[in-house]
């Protein structure tokens, strides 16, 4: 049900995705996240396209984490911070994280190989519906996410959109 990938760049670290539809219990689980009682990130996955766009943005904050250059107070909010387009805070949460009245989540753990009872911990938290992490698409809204990443139709001739969220993704510090 969930996947769990090892960070090529940091092999001591793996990044765990769960999925849940019909939440019961968004309002509480925001609430712990705000308090640092979840140790993990919240995401809308209306807003994504596929688990390796989150991969990607978690990449990105352990590296950034590791060298002491994250723009936001926690890895976790560093990862809903790099999965934005632009580089308002603020804005990445309201667009990317949880809000109380969502009716689906995807959590995301940074963890080391030997910490698997994080998984236990955060499946018995939700109240909610387990999905295998590859149906994260059924639950994308891709007029929103391209809107978003103001992605044009003739990109998408030449790539998916995917390819035209992780390339913003991964340009935004430069842009």
């Amino acid at each position: 049900m969930h996947q769990t990938q090892q960070l090529e760049l940091f092999p001591d670290q793996e990044v765990t995705q769960m999925l849940f539809k019909d939440l019961k219990n968004a309002a509480e689980l925001r609430q712990s996240a705000v308090e640092g009682k979840i140790n993990g990130a919240l995401i809308n996955p209306s807003m994504l396209v596929d688990p390796f766009q989150v991969l990607v943005a978690a990449n990105k904050a352990v590296h950034l984490h590791k060298i002491g250059k994250m723009k936001t107070r926690s890895l976790y909010s560093e990862i809903i911070f790099n999965l934005s387009p632009t580089n308002n805070i603020s804005e990445a949460f309201k667009r990317f994280g949880i809000s109380d009245g969502d009716d689906s989540v995807l959590v995301v753990l940074v963890h080391n190989k030997d910490e698997s009872q994080l998984v236990a911990d955060i499946t018995a938290k939700v109240d909610g519906l387990q999905l295998p992490v590859e149906e994260l698409s059924s639950l994308s809204d891709p007029a929103k996410i391209k809107k978003l990443y103001k992605v044009a139709p003739q990109e998408e001739k030449c790539g998916t959109l995917l390819d035209a969220v992780v390339c913003r993704m991964a340009t935004k510090d430069v842009m």
